[in-house]
């Protein structure tokens, strides 16, 4: 059992120290301030994006690692929630610039100078079937299915020279139809970019 927990501490480290040079080489830090994420006050900004980096690449829950006491963050669940739920972040403005970043300085340089880079836009079923209580949830048409579900239609945006695909951003669409929602939304300061 001890082989089992080294080695997971060793990957937990391994995870960390690429995260952190991906955050360093594409300067993370900028793009987040750029996003409106600001360090107001107590944990930086950066650092609970890199430890939700983390949860996800090491295939973990915030919960479990409470639960069990590992890899515990040197803040509480609730600094996370309120990172999470900030209103005022731009997180497609994030990920727009982020993409740019990673095509201009890490795909471009290795491609061939006459190759076609081209932006491709995908309408996607996003379901949430066996949510109930979901923001604007509602009985979307799923063409590939013929059938109605609930959930959104995802509207991608990617970037591709024909061997790599990037996604560049996304959004999650409701319908128009108020007959079709399950749920309203909830008031938002209309300044905001959550309500935007």
């Amino acid at each position: 059992m001890n082989n089992s927990i080294t080695q997971d501490n060793q990957n937990d480290n391994q995870i960390s120290k690429t995260i952190k040079r991906f955050f360093a080489r594409f300067h993370v830090t900028s793009v987040l301030k750029t996003a409106g994420a600001y360090h107001k006050k107590g944990t930086p900004v950066t650092q609970i994006f890199q430890y939700l980096f983390l949860l996800i690449f090491s295939n973990r829950s915030m919960y479990m690692n409470l639960l069990s006491g590992r890899n515990t963050p040197a803040f509480a669940k609730d600094t996370v929630y309120r990172f999470m739920k900030s209103t005022q972040i731009n997180w497609i403005r994030f990920t727009t610039i982020l993409a740019s970043r990673i095509i201009k300085d890490a795909i471009v340089p290795l491609n061939n100078a006459d190759r076609e880079n081209v932006l491709c836009i995908d309408d996607s079923m996003f379901e949430r079937n066996r949510s109930k209580k979901v923001e604007l949830l509602a009985k979307t048409y799923d063409h590939a299915k013929h059938a109605y579900k609930f959930g959104f239609r995802m509207l991608t945006l990617g970037w591709t020279d024909g061997s790599t695909f990037l996604p560049v951003n996304s959004i999650l669409l409701s319908t128009d139809n108020k007959k079709n929602r399950v749920n309203e939304a909830v008031s938002l300061d209309k300044r905001t970019i959550g309500y935007k």
